[in-house]
């Protein structure tokens, strides 16, 4: 493997200068990203591409995104667009043969992520990431190190209440396309909580079926789900329960993973304590005496005397995640490093979205492998029902 030298850099074309494209243009500017820079920034409002040209003077822009592919300004380009157009332009830079990284998420409804990743398949030497920054957290990386040796044993009960996001109206009421199906392809699920919808599968696996309560327009003028409640099963009896909302003022960040040799409970995704069992919770449990459980009845029985405990806490940085993800990036192209979150990832958080909208709507319980155009078909009724959008195809150009 090479070694990266300070002066070598990726040229970055950043795809969409709104919210996200314009903070990602201050982190490189800013020397937060060391092996990268702006090659480019492309975006059809004229307005946009003129606040690029005075906050980053020199840098080429473009309007159109082929344009951009072409120009020869860029090695790479990260999607800071709606979210139904992730898919189309991460295709288009894969078949150009340029690296190109994904905003989250990989795209709104699973067919669609699915022929992006079909194509990603068929350029394996062209370099496919996705922005899931929170895999960059270096709490929720402990984690996954703790999971992963066993420490904790075998899965047996998740539970994540992730509230902390309260929207008010005037946030909805600020653009039109903003939680609509035909515009934003739904509320929470696919706007504040990807993120968790990842991580939860990233650490503790994929479930095999979900049963989903959602509210729609449930205490805001809006369309789409404003609160859902899912439940997961991941088989041999491991289940889970996700809860989200955009209306709790309050707010609520706290996820458990119960093993069946210890425990994490994780507060505010800031730190997590870890309890480890010294022998299985089972084995526990049958080596108990009737004098130890009388014991237990009476408050004499310790439980602490069963497990170990740790506590874990990071120092966070904001835009630390992000810049790490744009760097890994960066030097994945470089020097082959491995990708924090290789872009095929995408597509489990876009179907356990789905799969939560579909039981939804359904009211039933439905495998992760479901029926895909009974999903795309439900999702159109209800684009069809607003009357602002086109209707979704299950192809992508």
């Amino acid at each position: 493997m090479n070694t990266v030298t300070t002066d070598q850099t990726i040229r970055l074309g950043i795809v969409g200068y709104g919210a996200q494209g314009t903070t990602y243009a201050g982190f490189i500017a800013e020397g937060r990203v060391p092996h990268m820079s702006i090659g480019a920034v492309c975006d059809t409002d004229p307005a946009r591409r003129a606040q690029a040209e005075q906050d980053h003077p020199g840098v080429t822009t473009f309007e159109d995104y082929s344009d951009l592919l072409e120009s020869g300004t860029v090695d790479a380009v990260v999607t800071c667009v709606p979210h139904y157009l992730h898919p189309d332009m991460g295709i288009r830079a894969l078949r150009h043969g340029t690296p190109v990284l994904v905003e989250k998420p990989a795209g709104v409804y699973t067919q669609q992520v699915a022929e992006l990743n079909r194509v990603a398949a068929e350029t394996p030497d062209v370099p496919f990431a996705i922005m899931f920054n929170q895999r960059n957290n270096p709490l929720y990386r402990r984690i996954k190190e703790i999971i992963d040796a066993g420490d904790i044993g075998a899965l047996r009960r998740t539970n994540w209440i992730i509230t902390t996001w309260w929207r008010p109206q005037g946030y909805y009421d600020q653009s039109a396309w903003r939680a609509t199906w035909g515009g934003e392809g739904g509320g929470v699920l696919v706007n504040q909580a990807p993120h968790q919808l990842d991580l939860i599968q990233w650490l503790c696996g994929v479930p095999r079926t979900v049963f989903a309560k959602a509210a729609f327009g449930y205490k805001r003028n809006i369309p789409v789900e404003d609160e859902v409640t899912a439940l997961l099963d991941y088989g041999n009896g491991a289940t889970g329960v996700f809860i989200t909302a955009t209306h709790d003022l309050v707010g609520t960040d706290r996820l458990e993973i119960l093993g069946d040799k210890g425990k994490i409970v994780v507060d505010g995704s800031k730190k997590a304590h870890v309890f480890r069992l010294r022998e299985d919770e089972q084995r526990i449990s049958q080596d108990l005496g009737m004098d130890a459980v009388r014991g237990l009845f009476q408050g004499q029985l310790d439980p602490h005397e069963f497990y170990e405990e740790e506590d874990i806490e990071f120092d966070s940085v904001w835009g630390e995640q992000h810049t790490g993800v744009l760097e890994n990036f960066a030097l994945h192209l470089l020097d082959g490093t491995p990708l924090l979150a290789p872009g095929s990832d995408g597509i489990n958080g876009v179907r356990l979205a789905n799969a939560i909208h579909l039981s939804a709507w359904k009211n039933e319980e439905v495998p992760l492998d479901f029926d895909a155009a009974e999903h795309l078909s439900m999702l159109n009724d209800r684009i069809l029902e607003e009357g602002e959008y086109p209707q979704r195809t299950g192809t992508v150009q």
